[in-house]
């Protein structure tokens, strides 16, 4: 990621500019599998916090965060845990396709990044922005570009002295200036967004 942080600040001075502020970003992995499409899941439409929140309590109820166990828990645990009534729907719907064999995690990493899109989109819950955080921080591909992201908009807004965050259609069209390497600069806005900082 070094040589896209390079690149890309030699490309656009506002990208150079949060590396000369905080240094180059963290790369964010996070392990592929249910897990953590889930934990993006709880991230939908919450803050960081809360969603970490909800992931660590879920932890405590059982031995491994895995669709076969995760479907033994009660709606009144998993509202416990903090779970809303949408998102138990959602990841319900997400560990029984992996247990029917509708959905096959580790075959992703063989597609292509539109088919992993298609493919994951076709489940209740998993939306475009969804699929694209696990595309970038699971599957490490280079070229994403999550336009659905708040933090990308306002880190953007900020950044590009613009009035207002950009709605969808102008995100892409300011993605276009980072092909290939949209992925490093969406890391790069975000870590501007949270001030050099990992989040707390």
């Amino acid at each position: 990621m070094t040589q896209g942080v390079s690149i890309l600040s030699e490309r656009d001075p506002d990208l150079a500019s949060i590396v000369n502020a905080y240094g180059p970003p963290p790369l964010w992995q996070r392990p592929q599998g249910f897990s953590t499409l889930l934990y993006i899941i709880l991230e939908q439409q919450v803050s960081l916090a809360s969603a970490r929140a909800t992931y660590g309590k879920l932890s405590e109820c059982l031995p491994e965060i895995s669709p076969s166990y995760f479907i033994e828990l009660d709606d009144q645990t998993l509202k416990q845990v903090g779970f809303s009534r949408q998102k138990t729907e959602y990841t319900r719907i997400l560990a029984h396709a992996i247990l029917d064999g509708r959905l096959n995690l580790d075959h992703l990493a063989t597609m292509d990044d539109q088919s992993i899109l298609n493919t994951l989109t076709t489940l209740k819950g998993i939306g475009p922005w969804t699929a694209k955080v696990y595309l970038l921080t699971a599957l490490l591909r280079p070229d994403v570009w999550p336009t659905g992201d708040l933090a990308l908009a306002l880190a953007i807004q900020h950044k590009k002295h613009l009035r207002k965050p950009p709605v969808a259609d102008h995100l892409q069209r300011i993605g276009q200036l980072y092909k290939p390497l949209r992925s490093v600069a969406a890391r790069l806005y975000w870590w501007s967004y949270l001030e050099g900082k990992e989040p707390g």
